[in-house]
Formats: structure tokens, sequence, C-alpha cells
């Protein structure tokens, strides 16, 4: 995907993210989206960083630095959202794009990628942005409202790097 499409994707992100974890549609919901969307934005703008050193779609490209910034807010008690840009990023990345990314680099170069995805350059490259993001924040009102119901997650859900 493009700069533009990450952009879009996190923008949408934030929002929805915003109201999935704040309902209520007060000060308190659009506080929510302020505190998700930069640091979701600067999550899903960091994986292009390659493009100056090293290797565009290997170097910041991979698990390992999406494990990093995981771990990270555990650590360090900071930058909780942004490993959900960096994952969303790969996600666009995956099954958007023709390309692919090197999820195992350093230990593999080997692109992977979802085999119906569009060019960074195609006119469907916003809808196909759009869609993914649909699905992203599916997911997100299941993982944060449904699955909870279901099963206990116990201790599990406080040390997270995301307020649920």
């Amino acid at each position: 995907m493009n700069k533009e499409g990450h952009v879009l994707n996190a923008a949408l992100l934030g929002i929805g993210l915003g109201f999935i974890l704040e309902p209520s549609g007060t000060a308190e919901t659009l506080r929510t989206i302020v505190a998700v969307t930069i640091p979701v934005t600067l999550g899903a703008l960091f994986p292009d960083v390659d493009t100056a050193f090293g290797k565009h779609r290997k170097t910041l490209h991979s698990l390992p630095v999406l494990g990093l910034f995981v771990v990270f807010p555990l650590a360090f008690d900071n930058l909780s959202y942004v490993w959900i840009g960096i994952l969303t990023h790969y996600v666009l990345d995956y099954i958007g794009s023709r390309r692919g990314i090197a999820l195992f680099y350093p230990l593999s170069s080997q692109e992977y990628g979802f085999p119906s995805g569009v060019t960074t350059s195609s006119r469907f490259a916003n809808a196909v942005t759009i869609a993914i993001t649909a699905i992203e924040l599916a997911a997100a009102f299941v993982i944060v409202h449904v699955l909870p119901q279901y099963v206990d997650f116990g201790g599990i859900v406080t040390q997270l790097p995301i307020s649920i």
C-alpha cells in the first residue's frame, strides 16, 4: 500500500477504535479517538522508514519488529497503540498489495503476500484500504466487546499493551 493508504487506514482506525473503546459519544470518546489516532498513525507510517535505509518491505516489515513494539509498552509504559499501527501496516501490505512483505526478515528475505492484492498505484488501492480497515474494525469490536463474554481472560487483559 502507499503512504496515502496507510494514513487513511490509521485515521479510520483511530476514529473506529475510539468509538469501540469508548462508545458513549461524549467528550471522553473524542479524547479516546485522539489518544488512539496519533500513536496508530505513527505506527502505520513507521515501517516505511526503511525506504531511507535498509531494504524496503524487509528491514522494518517483519514479525521481530512488530514483537518489539508489542513488548515495548509492557516494559516502558508508553507507545501503547503504536503496535496497532504497525500491525495494520503489515496487514495492508500483506493483503492489500501484490508485492507482500518479508515477515521473517532477517532470517529470510522471502516476501509473503495475498494473491489478490493491488498495486500501490492502482485506482482501487483506497477501496481495498477501506475494505481492509472495515474488517480490522470488525475484528477489534469482536475482541473488545464479544470475545470477553465467552472467554475468561483473567488478569491477562490488564497486562496487554491496549486499554480495554
